[in-house]
């Protein structure tokens, strides 16, 4: 069977508990990740950016010349 997404917000470990054991008890398999934040470098680029337009170093491109 193919994997879908699920994506739970549980508010407590017991709830996490919980689910898991329903999982366990219909032999479905799971995995539990950790949502994780951007990558610093990358954020740093981001705002690095965005510093840059404030001072006026970017190119402006109107939305009718994007695809040209």
């Amino acid at each position: 069977m193919d994997a879908i997404n699920i994506k739970v917000y549980p508010e407590d470990k017991a709830q996490l508990k919980a689910i898991k054991s329903v999982f366990k008890a219909f032999k479905i398999k799971f995995e539990v990740e950790k949502e994780t934040s951007y990558d610093p470098a990358f954020v740093e680029r981001v705002l690095l950016a965005k510093e840059e337009i404030k001072k006026g170093k970017g190119v402006k491109i109107a939305t009718k010349d994007l695809w040209k």
